[in-house]
């Protein structure tokens, strides 16, 4: 990985500065550059590029959602000022960053994925005018192109502000100029805390945690009902994250070769040629590792006669992610205890998701799914019934451990900042989307049940759509049932 030759804050730079202030200070100077560059190639370096402007450019797919999104948001606020940040780069390393994740409030208001931009909508007759700040092409004439660490010469090209209003439908202005703007203006003001500090820095006096809270809930609560573009987004995330578990399977062999970080590479490579990433880190679970829920690590064997729980979603270029879950057995078949608990999982499932419809409470299909899972603990004799009772007392949760499932969108628990009643004590509506994912999980270390039990970890889980009439499961493409399980993977590892 290539250095940069004189870093702005380097003690090189600032040794190059006091060595070379009296040779040429005025055109250093005046050319805005980092000390220690020659006036020559400083002189070079500013001239001899083509004009590269994109001219023309059509609105992104969502620009007409998104419009919509501040419109709602807007008529929420009457009156004051909102604030919205993308976020900055994240120090990994000494001078290396994590890759770029934009703030999810910010990206469903404008569609856009900048670092350091931010999202201003000002009070303007009954509404609000909206203006994306952003940094603008990096300057050839005062070095920043080349000498900056986040020049365009090290990192890439940006849009330019023109260019981001054509794709974004927003005006567009240069966000080195907002903090000054945002300390000077007057009136209510809220932000949306925690992406970044020099924009909070400049709204200390004009803001309240209270009133902030109110709109991340707001925008939090808005992301509950999925628009048209959103659906199609999440089953195309749903789609790649089906072709992936097909890769992963094809490569088994290799995984027992290696460990499960084979599993997770595989299912990378599918995530990164066709969507943004990965929308959490992936599950690759085998063996005992399965009763681990956010069993991360991937570093553990794979071996023949356990089960894999593969947890994992890619996530598309626009950021909504997909959420699924198989339970594979690693040598294409299911032992009959594996089988025994795979199905109970499987049962469960299925309450769970005939239970998701418009209407229903949105607890509805937990309480599906964890009645079928305790009547089979009671008929397995690993709690004492009856049923009602082990509920009643949540005994069932020492196998069960999570709830069923969660909202899902741009972030893969979304809608997080929800109040209570509008989400896990709120009513179900066409649009909505989220998991239903029922799983039991016996410790390795577990003596309460029998030996044969012990590190074997089922979990199944997909990405349902609340439709008008009922629901539609955007993960369909992956098989369910034990029996349709094994005939797929032993097509793919024939194949």
């Amino acid at each position: 990985m290539a250095e940069e030759l004189i870093p702005a804050d380097s003690d090189e730079a600032a040794a190059a500065a006091g060595a070379e202030e009296e040779e040429q200070p005025i055109k250093q100077r005046k050319n805005g550059l980092y000390p220690g560059v020659s006036d020559e190639l400083a002189e070079n370096m500013t001239s001899g590029w083509a004009d590269t402007e994109l001219r023309d450019l059509e609105p992104i797919a969502q620009a007409a959602h998104t419009a919509d999104r501040r419109a709602a948001l807007s008529a929420r606020f009457p009156g004051e000022r909102l604030v919205i940040p993308s976020g900055n780069l994240k120090t990994r390393s000494n001078d290396t960053e994590y890759a770029f994740r934009a703030s999810t409030e910010y990206a469903y208001l404008t569609g856009d994925q900048s670092e350091d931009g931010v999202l201003v909508l000002e009070p303007q007759g009954g509404g609000h005018r909206a203006t994306v700040y952003l940094l603008p092409r990096s300057d050839r004439e005062n070095g920043e192109f080349w000498l900056s660490g986040q020049g365009e010469l090290w990192v890439g090209r940006r849009h330019s502000l023109a260019e981001a209003e054509q794709l974004l439908g927003i005006p567009a202005q240069d966000v080195r100029e907002l903090p000054e703007k945002l300390r000077e203006a007057t009136g209510p003001v809220r932000v949306v805390r925690g992406h970044d500090a020099a924009i909070e820095a400049a709204l200390t006096d004009k803001v309240t945690a209270e009133r902030d809270e109110e709109l991340r809930v707001n925008l939090s609560e808005a992301r509950a009902v999925k628009d048209a573009f959103e659906i199609g987004e999440l089953q195309k995330a749903c789609d790649s994250t089906a072709r992936g578990f097909e890769d992963v399977v094809k490569v088994l062999d290799k995984a027992e070769a290696t460990s499960e970080r084979y599993i997770e590479g595989t299912f990378f490579l599918r995530a990164r040629v066709e969507g943004n990433d990965v929308g959490y880190g992936s599950i690759c679970a085998a063996g005992p590792h399965a009763t681990t829920l956010h069993w991360v690590r991937n570093d553990g064997p794979v071996r023949s006669g356990d089960l894999l729980l593969l947890d994992a979603g890619v996530e598309t270029h626009t950021l909504y992610t997909a959420d699924v879950t198989r339970t594979l057995p690693i040598n294409g078949r299911y032992s009959e205890l594996q089988r025994t608990i795979y199905d109970a999982v499987y049962d469960a499932q299925e309450a769970g998701i005939a239970a998701v419809k418009p209407g229903a409470k949105y607890r509805d299909f937990h309480d599906a799914a964890q009645r079928v899972l305790t009547e089979r603990l009671v008929e397995w004799g690993l709690v004492e019934g009856p049923v009602e009772r082990v509920l009643e007392l949540g005994l069932q949760r020492r196998w069960t451990l999570h709830g069923t499932g969660h909202m899902l969108g741009m972030d893969v628990h979304d809608c997080a900042a929800a109040r209570t009643e509008a989400y896990v004590d709120g009513t179900l509506e066409p649009g909505m989307c989220l998991t239903v994912e029922p799983g039991l999980y016996f410790q390795a270390d577990d003596l309460t049940v029998p030996e044969e039990y012990r590190g074997i970890g089922v979990r199944i889980e997909d990405d349902i759509l609340v439709t008008e009439d009922g629901n539609r499961n955007l993960s369909a493409a992956l098989p369910r049932r034990a029996d349709e399980v094994e005939a797929w993977m032993a097509a793919l590892k024939q194949g």
